[in-house]
């Protein structure tokens, strides 16, 4: 038996781009220039988890190579560099190189409890990454990336109320193939990575290592212990290996081994650094130097690794398709909470403040199995089900044993689904797909070591999710498509205040339903593309973390209502053969509506949301969702000019200004970041050598404009604030090793 054949449109529509908005559009250097017919290209990608142009699904949905993602991180930065690269989506993280929090149409979650669930789905080589340490595993040998905003659940195992964001490794192939890359930088920044397949046994067994590591110096000055170069820096290792195992052409199955070590500096968290009465970073400020009191220097180590099982069996009509997969995971952040002394400051510090939080032995197992028709049929359909578990201890300690006093409690959450999809081409211009999913998720709570009495937790619900979607070609070039979706995520237990003497809190399921209609198009002969989309969604009991307020808690709460509405934009554009550009642009309106709902607030901010009945509490109907971008527009560009007969100089050039973004819930003229932008160089020559070997070096340097930006704040005693990454100017050099 054969693997089915691409669907219909698949193989009809040709000179789709993938990079559905801006993820560095341009076609990368590495000796691929620009394609000789100057069209963009077709990307196939898998969310609606068949093989599709990206162009003839009713989704909105970016796609980008590994290589399309090389300058974002070649400085050595993380998973948090797609941050308002692409229209809709952000991404921030009060925990250093882990635990990042993605949003997508401003729908996202600023928990920063270990325990958090997230709207966003991560999923890297079909796993979903629930907790949000393992959604920060590196990027390195990666095939492509596909971002789906929206609702997502019909398909997708776990909280896709926003949308999901995908990771395929690079697979073992029966051709030897890799690549070698290195990079060099400022502050001690040293990024190193590669990767080798090829076949074992000719047409049976192949198999693919990739590893990787990104080193940088410490470089913040601590003045008050007087330490030179204590913190700021990391060492960060991984590795992969995958073997595809191909015994007859009925069966396919691909294994996966994956880990990853993790030593460096949690957030660096910056006392009085805005107001007060504004938003300007102040003299307290200085990128190269903090004031800590505490001689740990908010160290971070983690360590995981995980094993994956993808099968797919080849019948008559049929693929049946299972995935097994275990993740585990342990380590801990320490952060000086106050950022600062009660001696010198900076500012005002009423008392010093430093935790410990870790996550230990953290066990994940999924099960998905799934029965999907031939993709080369009028009508097809998909039908599986899908397991969930997952267990964890959670540690919070101050500082030697000190306040707050050591605390750890177990979460558990186990979670069952099964689901159905069809798909019917009514005729040759339109399709009509639609999906449904039910869901069960329970989640329970523990106390293992409390200062007080906590008794057991645990939560439960049953959800309905689906999508209806329609797609109308308009002609060869030009498409609109329709879609509706329901979004469910479980109910939630929130335990980071049991260290603080207070009860555990839970916030009820959040569900979501979800409007867009999108234009799709491929303009000139496929020189362009321009895609746009416009939505509106509703959230219902949507699960916030409220922080502060004086009692200095950290619960979660539900909003009666949030609502969000917009559209994106992208584009892509061959203006000259030597020369392409990509524009995109978002634009996200949320508002929270409960007319009853009260947090508390920043001692020392000011807060512009009214305190009608006194109780130092703040309304917040009518505030914007936090760390939701009303605007993204982002921007590259690439020029070329041909040397030889197998290479060209090239520039290239990255941009993004992220609008108007609060951090809280509340508002204030303190926390919240207005006209952040950054941008990135590359100068270089890529080319062929006599052997047949690609290779590319290039001078490059990320944030060039060195721009100080406030991306998050804590919500504490005083008014504390963390920037962006520092500029980093550096060399680097690639080579494919076939």
């Amino acid at each position: 038996m054969t693997r089915p054949p691409l669907s219909r449109k698949a193989i009809i529509r040709t000179g789709a781009s993938a990079l559905a908005l801006t993820l560095s559009a341009a076609p990368v250097a590495l000796a691929q220039g620009a394609p000789s017919t100057s069209t963009v290209e077709t990307i196939i990608v898998t969310t609606t988890r068949r093989e599709e142009n990206v162009q003839d699904i009713a989704n909105s949905v970016t796609a980008a190579s590994g290589q399309e993602l090389a300058p974002f991180t070649e400085g050595g930065a993380d998973i948090l560099s797609l941050a308002a690269r692409v229209p809709s989506l952000y991404a921030e993280s009060s925990n250093g190189r882990v635990a990042p929090r993605f949003y997508i149409r401003g729908l996202g979650n600023t928990d920063f409890d270990l325990a958090a669930s997230q709207p966003v789905s991560v999923i890297i080589d079909d796993v979903v990454m629930e907790n949000v340490i393992l959604k920060s595993f590196p990027l390195f040998d990666i095939q492509q990336v596909e971002i789906a905003r929206g609702p997502q659940g019909t398909l997708f195992g776990r909280n896709t109320t926003a949308g999901t964001i995908s990771f395929s490794s690079a697979r073992p192939t029966q051709e030897t193939d890799g690549y070698f890359q290195v990079a060099a930088g400022t502050l001690g920044t040293v990024n190193v990575e590669g990767a080798i397949g090829g076949g074992l046994i000719e047409d049976v067994l192949s198999a693919r290592i990739s590893v990787m590591t990104q080193n940088r110096a410490d470089w913040i000055d601590n003045a008050f212990t007087g330490e030179s170069d204590a913190l700021g820096g990391h060492q960060e290792w991984a590795g992969r290996a995958q073997f595809l195992f191909t015994p007859t052409e009925s069966l396919e199955a691909l294994f996966n081994v994956h880990a990853r070590s993790l030593n460096g500096t949690s957030a660096v968290f910056r006392a009085n650094i805005v107001g007060p009465g504004n938003n300007n970073l102040n003299g307290n400020f200085d990128r190269d130097t903090v004031w800590f009191d505490s001689t740990f220097n908010n160290p971070q180590a983690y360590d995981s690794w995980g094993t994956s099982a993808n099968v797919n069996y080849y019948m008559d009509g049929l693929t049946l398709t299972s995935i097994t997969a275990i993740e585990r995971a342990e380590g801990y952040s320490l952060g000086d909470i106050d950022g600062g002394n009660l001696v010198t400051g900076p500012g005002f510090i009423p008392f010093p403040s430093e935790t410990q939080d870790g996550i230990d032995e953290l066990d994940q197992f999924t099960q998905e199995i799934r029965l999907a028709s031939a993709d080369d049929q009028a009508t097809t359909w998909q039908i599986g089900a899908y397991y969930f578990d997952s267990q964890f201890n959670i540690t919070t300690v101050g500082p030697n044993g000190g306040f707050p006093p050591s605390t750890t409690v177990r979460h558990k959450n186990q979670l069952w689904s099964a689901f159905a999809q069809v798909s019917h081409q009514a005729t040759e211009r339109l399709e009509l797909s639609g999906g449904i999913r039910f869901t069960n998720d329970e989640k329970f709570l523990t106390g293992i070591v409390t200062n007080f009495p906590v008794q057991p937790v645990s939560v439960e619900d049953e959800q309905i999710s689906w999508d209806l979607s329609a797609y109308y070609d308009l002609d060869d070039d030009q498409a609109v498509f329709a879609r509706i979706a329901r979004g469910f995520r479980g109910p939630s237990i929130q335990a980071r205040d049991v260290a603080f003497f207070n009860p555990p809190s839970i916030a009820d399921s959040e569900t979501s339903i979800s409007y867009e209609i999108g234009y799709k198009s491929e303009p000139f002969d496929g020189r362009a593309r321009f895609n746009a989309t416009a939505f509106y969604y509703q959230v219902d009991d949507l699960q916030l973390s409220a922080v502060g307020g004086g009692g200095n808690l950290v619960q979660l709460i539900n909003a009666d209502r949030g609502v969000g509405y917009g559209f994106e934009v992208d584009s892509e554009f061959f203006v000259t053969d030597n020369l392409f550009v990509t524009a995109g642009f978002s634009w996200n309106e949320t508002e929270l509506q409960d007319n009853t709902l009260e947090v508390g607030a920043c001692a020392q901010c000011t807060v512009l949301d009214p305190d009608a009945d006194l109780d130092g509490f703040y309304e917040v109907d009518g505030n914007p969702f936090p760390q939701a971008p009303d605007m993204i527009l982002s921007f590259t560009a690439r020029y070329s000019i041909p040397a030889g007969e197998n290479g060209e100089w090239f520039a290239y050039t990255d941009w993004f200004y992220q609008g108007h973004t609060n951090l809280f819930l509340y508002e204030s003229e303190e926390f919240y970041s207005e006209g952040n932008f950054e941008g990135g160089l590359r100068l270089g020559y890529a080319g062929t050598s006599e052997a047949g070997r690609d290779y590319e070096a290039a001078l490059f340097v990320r944030n060039i404009t060195d721009e100080e930006n406030l991306v998050g704040g804590i919500d504490f005693n005083n008014n504390t604030g963390f920037v962006n990454e520092p500029r980093i100017i550096g060399v680097s050099f690639r080579s494919t090793l076939n």
